[in-house]
């Protein structure tokens, strides 16, 4: 649905185009490089709009799809976004300098100084720029969650600072009355979806529900779960499976988001988080004190039962990935053998909620299997001593083709798991996870 609404803009925008005299223009040189330089931008302008809106968090494509994989279409959407916006200041530049018989340079200069809101659209596309290179592979290895995502706010100042000059100079944005309607619906709707649901949602649900921390609990070494007290917390649509992001106004740093899986069903007056302290992102989280306010925005995600389709199930955990595993397990229906958890930690110190899972084994009929040790190979998700990670799958869950299995960890250890799922007969479609790396 998302892709057609995608392609049907995109269209729209190249219709518009055609309809302005865009084909007739490339018969001549310079009128053709001007042309496909109004082509190429408005493309961009348009593929960055829908760049926004995949991220702009509204409740029913976010449903529909998970962040997880707007996510990655945000990302190839906004990679060739900016390359277009790169290829239409080249085109601009140089058609116009062909046009006036001058250096390119000299035409660069003119159009810096001399027309509307280009100097404005240079500084947008600086932020874009930014953006854009922090989100490299090399520049996030380098960077925390927290920092990216702050550093990632700019793009919308680069989106409301290219406006400008396509309302001034941009013939192909007021050349008609179609053009002007449609690409101020598309600003308008984009920017209305923003400040509704990044904005809007966010503040109204934490003054409705009005979270504090009521108690900090060690769990394990560096993990502690956040319980947090609230009103009304019954009327927040939340499941397990899900998360929020989390801000805690303790003082310098409060602004940071940080994405937390719920780690129990939620109550009518408390909700639970389980974090392991680690980097400057998280470090401060165990410190918190009782009493602090909470500011949420979520939930978020779909790592539910409603994904589940078969009788029995299989989870799947690695680490601190356990959390938002252990509140499907308590919340779903399921009789005694029929749900599986597969737990891999280092060591059993490493072991999050152990007496829970086996309070869930004890009561409910929940089979553990934890799974302790060093990796054996780098592309394995098993302990040292198991050889073929899909044998070793039938092995520990020999009807495994059988379950829906739900996958929560690292992203390479979760490509793993995947892996070796399929190869143990498990229907794509019976496989649920959410890749939370940015």
């Amino acid at each position: 649905m998302i892709a057609s609404a995608g392609a049907v803009s995109l269209l729209i925008v190249v219709a518009l185009w055609v309809r302005g005299g865009g084909v007739q223009d490339l018969r001549g040189w310079a009128a053709g490089l001007t042309s496909l330089g109004r082509l190429t931008g408005l493309v961009a302008a348009d593929l960055l709009l829908i760049q926004v809106l995949l991220m702009a968090r509204v409740p029913w494509i976010e449903r529909t799809y998970g962040q997880d994989r707007l996510a990655r279409w945000h990302r190839v959407v906004g990679f060739v976004s900016f390359d277009l916006m790169l290829v239409h200041i080249v085109l601009i530049t140089v058609g116009y300098a062909a046009t006036g018989g001058v250096s390119v340079t000299a035409e660069a200069w003119s159009l810096v100084t001399t027309y509307p809101g280009i100097l404005l659209a240079v500084a947008g596309a600086s932020a874009l720029t930014m953006v854009v290179l922090t989100s490299l592979r090399a520049a996030r290895r380098r960077l925390r969650y927290e920092a990216w995502h702050l550093l990632h706010l700019y793009a919308y100042l680069g989106v409301g600072l290219a406006l400008p000059h396509q309302l001034w100079t941009g013939a192909d944005f007021t050349g008609s009355r179609a053009a002007t309607l449609y690409w101020w619906t598309a600003y308008a709707g984009c920017a209305g979806a923003v400040v509704a649901f990044r904005l809007g949602l966010p503040a109204w649900r934490t003054m409705r529900h009005r979270l504090t921390i009521a108690a900090i609990v060690p769990e394990a070494p560096g993990v502690h779960s956040i319980y947090m007290r609230g009103r009304h917390l019954d009327r927040l649509p939340a499941h397990p499976g899900q998360f929020f992001q989390w801000r805690f106004l303790s003082g310098p740093g409060w602004s940071r988001g940080h994405p937390y899986s719920l780690s129990a069903v939620p109550r009518e007056d408390m909700l639970r988080i389980t974090v392991r302290s680690r980097g400057e992102g998280s470090e401060p989280v165990s410190e918190l004190r009782p009493g602090t306010r909470v500011l949420i925005e979520g939930p978020y995600g779909r790592l539910t039962a409603a994904q589940r389709t078969a009788p029995r199930v299989t989870m799947i955990a690695s680490g601190i990935g356990i959390t938002p595993l252990r509140a499907l397990l308590e919340e779903l229906p399921y009789a005694p053998g029929e749900a599986t958890l597969l737990y891999r930690a280092r060591s059993a110190e490493d072991l999050v909620f152990r007496q829970e899972l086996e309070r869930l084994a004890a009561v409910r009929g929940l089979r553990v299997e934890y799974l302790l040790g060093p990796r054996g190979r780098e592309d394995s998700w098993l302990p040292a001593g198991f050889r073929d990670d899909a044998k070793a799958l039938r092995e520990l869950v020999p009807d495994i083709a059988q379950h829906d299995v739900f996958v929560c960890g690292p992203d390479e250890w979760m490509q793993s798991v995947v892996w070796a799922a399929r190869h143990a007969g498990v229907p794509a479609e019976r496989i649920h996870l959410e890749r939370f790396t940015w």
